[in-house]
């Protein structure tokens, strides 16, 4: 029998990922592009998918006739079943069908989810989270993102909407959030929220050596890492804020859910992970039941920059 492959991606709103599966579920080739979508069409956006897919069907040599599914996270609010992505924040998506134009164009199905759902996917399925029923994802980077799953399966809710951890209010009096609610876990323990404590901070006179973007933007976490060890003081505070919070989030988290282990990935936990990790595990006793919290685990996502792409392929049939 010929061998057969999928094709999966991970589309953010500045990269995106690809990579060509095996049927034994090994990259065999993968690729990384600059997503372009400020000011842009969702055609535009199905053309980069597009020329993404035929890139790596080409740079991989695999023939065309044996590419058997193609699947994809990306950032939103997005139907699983129908393939329609009803919102995305950094993408030109609303109500828009991504599913039967590609699937048009190459002759294969195609699946789509919310990236960070399809992250924790991917960790249940391939990595940090096998053989848990129930599973706590928390993805830190520019933003916060969260995924579930309870009893085995990937949780959604109603209308695909569930599972919004980043935008639990963890503090009522805290910054303006930009889904327009304070105190959210985003505002506070993301990079946008950890960037925006030291420009308070050095607008109040203090100095800090992180270096960061122009109007509004983050920083690089090479630029916090050399911050830490050179003991900046301001950055040093806004890490401790960002752990504080994130176990404030996973305690209640821990209560609620009762999970079998909660699982932190995205850019900062996959480059800081080992700090953030200490700091939230040293403190998350005091937010959570200690009959429940004894019995949980907290790990780092395993497949780093591959945990979409790996819970992409756990979606194809």
């Amino acid at each position: 029998m010929a061998e057969s492959y999928n094709i999966c991606l991970d589309i953010g709103g500045t990269k995106t990922l690809g990579a060509v599966f095996d049927s034994a579920g090994n990259i065999v080739y993968r690729l990384k592009k600059k997503t372009k979508s400020a000011g842009g069409s969702s055609q535009n956006v199905e053309e980069l998918i597009i020329s993404v897919v035929e890139e790596l069907i080409a740079k991989s040599g695999i023939p065309k006739k044996s590419l058997h599914a193609i699947a994809a996270g990306a950032p939103g609010v997005i139907n699983q079943e129908s393939g329609i992505v009803l919102f995305s924040p950094n993408l030109p998506w609303r109500n828009y069908d991504i599913v039967t134009p590609i699937s048009k164009k190459f002759g294969v199905p195609f699946y789509i989810g919310n990236d960070v759902n399809v992250g924790v996917l991917g960790e249940h399925q391939y990595g940090a989270a096998q053989g848990c029923d129930y599973v706590v994802g928390l993805f830190i980077g520019t933003g916060m993102g969260g995924g579930l799953i309870l009893d085995g399966k990937l949780y959604t809710g109603r209308d695909y909407k569930g599972a919004e951890i980043g935008h639990m209010v963890v503090n009522p009096d805290g910054p303006l959030c930009g889904c327009g609610q304070r105190g959210c876990l985003e505002a506070l323990s993301s990079k946008k929220g950890m960037a925006a404590y030291v420009r308070e901070q050095i607008a109040r006179g203090r100095e800090s050596l992180l270096d960061l973007e122009p109007e509004g933007g983050t920083f690089r976490s090479k630029s916090l890492k050399k911050a830490l060890r050179a003991h900046d003081v301001v950055a040093m505070e806004a890490v401790d804020r960002s752990c504080h919070y994130l176990a404030i989030a996973t305690g209640s988290l821990i209560n609620i859910f009762s999970p079998d282990v909660v699982v932190f990935g995205g850019g900062i936990m996959e480059s800081m992970g080992d700090i953030f990790l200490e700091k939230i595990a040293a403190s998350v006793g005091r937010y959570c039941m200690p009959s429940i919290g004894t019995t949980v685990q907290l790990k780092k996502a395993a497949l780093g920059d591959d945990s979409i792409l790996y819970g992409a392929l756990s979606m194809i049939p």
